[in-house]
């Protein structure tokens, strides 16, 4: 049952420029919650593989605690180089742009990854982070790719 339901949940709420790739799952009690992780390739971003883990609460811990519709903000990333790297036109602006999103609650809560260049700093930044109407939460986390050094292509050219 709960894979039903959560199979149907993810077919509804996944949307975003990329796809994620379930990679492992861990059991974390007797009640069937889950650590999820999930390798996710930037889509703008070539030879850049980011992880994700986040929590699955079953069916069981859902009717014990109610609140149905909703996983736990908490989430981890870890991005790695996992081949050449080519960046196509990625949003140098100051907020990034989202690379992943996934719905954690049947409406309101979203999963997101943003990607940030920091062209002072020759690299890529990528913040794991959950965003919600009203509430936001402040939990988050940050990985980054260093480019300085690295033989990266640039197709639009590099940013000066």
């Amino acid at each position: 049952m709960r894979k039903l339901i959560g199979g149907a949940l993810a077919a509804c709420l996944v949307v975003g420029p990329a796809a994620a790739e379930e990679v492992g799952k861990v059991g974390v009690d007797w009640v069937g919650n889950d650590i999820m992780v999930e390798a996710i390739k930037d889509p703008k971003v070539e030879g850049v593989t980011c992880h994700v883990a986040y929590f699955d609460r079953s069916v069981i811990d859902r009717l014990h605690k109610g609140n149905w519709f909703e996983d736990p903000s908490d989430s981890s990333i870890s991005c790695r180089q996992t081949g050449p790297i080519t960046i196509g036109d990625i949003d140098m602006g100051e907020s990034g742009e989202e690379v992943f999103k996934q719905g954690i609650s049947l409406i309101w809560k979203k999963q997101v990854v943003n990607r940030i260049y920091d062209k002072k700093n020759e690299t890529l930044i990528y913040l794991s982070h959950s965003r919600q109407v009203q509430n936001g939460s402040a939990k988050m986390s940050v990985t980054t790719i260093p480019l300085y050094g690295q033989n990266v292509v640039w197709t639009k050219g590099k940013p000066q």
